[in-house]
């Protein structure tokens, strides 16, 4: 049934601090989230927000349940309405979520591993605050039908009242002096034979990149949304975020966009492939960068995956649109280097947002190549799933755009455990101790900030 929607909105012509709005408006709510563009240079707008009043509305769904791209697409489909002007090249309103990586049995993978994390959650986002930075204003909105207008209008009034008190936030490390390496899933020997296992399927011309990878099992945090504030601190990314529904919080700081698409059918992915630490020593730091980029190994992973993503994109792109405008570029977070390209294409007039993520799932960046065969490889190589781990987080637009990143960088936290995963492309000139520090270098930035 199609539910023709109204936006109610009130613009506020200053920027509102994001931790305060999510304290005041989110944090007693069951279900929230924060989608951070704050932290870094290129971060248009921040996005928080729930779902409440009669429309509220979260899909959770696991791999078992059916198609959860499919049942995406079907209630996006019945959303629709006029989309304001001013929210129509930021986020207007859809479902804010994640498909996690064991939804790759919909797109060719297998089930091997039962995650005990949801494999699909969407937060229908019906009040929400837009932290527009570039433009130095913020929106406070509720999406609902007509009947709804009343409370919609309440919750603004609330919001409104509220929005402005201020807090601070905590600044404790909650993994200091903690050994990383003794919490890994795979110890060191196991994963240098899991490497070595991936490079009999190299020479076996079964793969040409495996993307391999560990978990790092740590106690649970006492308040996730903290360990957040302190991570978004101690190693900010452009897809900062934070989503928590009921005992189950994500706190990434991913640097990775694995798919956007805009508002004239342009899609985007962003792979990164090559990994250097950032050093405290500018002259050494420039030369850690340099040579990332020279790195033959590293441009051969990197490229391999942009071939793999110009096929995944080809599938559902207009004929010769596929295009790669940036290749093998050095970006500089703040404890890692990183060698990132761009691949775009121009979406079919038959296919939307969701054809596209599913025809590019799981990112490849996080398989190998060639991808299904690869996908099995890890599948017998990997201890347990990687649940949310290698999967897609953002938002789904009702009006058809998206923008969603790569779940790297982040802490899965619940009541019995915070787990991060980590890995690295092997390829057949892979030095399997190299890799096995820059997966241990990988898990110690999502944790300490810093890897040195």
């Amino acid at each position: 049934m199609s539910t023709p929607l109204r936006w109610s909105v009130v613009r506020v012509d200053e920027v509102y601090d994001g931790e305060t709005v999510y304290r005041e408006l989110f944090a007693a709510e069951p279900t929230a989230f924060w989608l951070d563009g704050s932290l870094v240079p290129t971060g248009r707008a921040s996005v928080l927000g729930t779902t409440t009043g009669p429309g509220a509305e979260v899909v959770v769904r696991d791999v078992a349940d059916g198609d959860a791209f499919a049942e995406m697409q079907a209630l996006l489909a019945t959303r629709h309405g006029d989309v304001p002007a001013e929210l129509a090249d930021i986020f207007c309103g859809g479902y804010v979520g994640f498909f996690g990586y064991e939804l790759k049995a919909l797109t060719g993978g297998a089930v091997a591993h039962e995650a005990p994390t949801p494999d699909s959650l969407w937060i229908w986002a019906n009040r929400f605050v837009v932290i527009d930075h570039a433009r130095a204003r913020t929106f406070l909105v509720a999406v609902h039908p007509d009947e709804e207008a009343a409370a919609a209008e309440a919750w603004l009034r609330k919001a409104a009242a509220s929005a402005s008190n201020w807090y601070m936030g905590s600044t404790s490390k909650p993994f200091a002096g903690l050994d990383i390496e003794a919490h890994l899933e795979q110890d060191r020997e196991a994963y240098l034979a899991g490497i070595d296992a991936c490079r009999e399927a190299l020479e076996a011309g079964q793969t040409y990149e495996v993307c391999l990878t560990n978990r790092v099992r740590l106690p649970a945090v006492v308040d996730p949304f903290e360990f957040f504030l302190w991570q978004r601190e101690a190693n900010p990314a452009p897809y900062a975020a934070f989503v928590r529904h009921g005992d189950l919080a994500l706190a990434s700081s991913s640097p990775e966009r694995f798919l956007a698409v805009d508002a004239d059918g342009w899609a985007e992915c962003r792979p990164i492939k090559g990994t250097a630490p950032r050093l405290d020593d500018p002259e050494k730091n420039r030369i850690a960068a340099a040579e990332l980029a020279a790195d033959e190994k590293t441009r051969a992973e990197n490229l391999m995956i942009v071939d793999l993503i110009r096929n995944d994109l080809g599938r559902v792109s207009m004929p010769g649109s596929v295009q790669v405008p940036q290749l093998m570029a050095v970006e500089t977070y703040e404890t890692v280097h990183q060698l990132v390209t761009s691949v775009r294409g121009r979406l079919r007039d038959d296919v939307d947002a969701i054809d596209a993520v599913r025809a590019c799932f799981p990112p490849g960046s996080m398989t190998g190549a060639p991808k299904i065969r690869t996908m099995q490889l890890i599948d017998e190589l990997e201890s347990s799933a990687r649940g949310i781990y290698s999967g897609a987080l953002g938002w789904l637009s009702v009006d058809g755009r998206a923008d969603l990143s790569v779940v790297i960088r982040t802490a899965v936290l619940t009541p019995s455990e915070t787990v991060v995963g980590a890995g690295g492309a092997i390829v057949l000139d892979s030095d399997p101790f190299a890799e096995y520090d820059e997966m241990l270098l990988k898990a110690t930035a999502t944790l300490r900030g810093s890897a040195t």
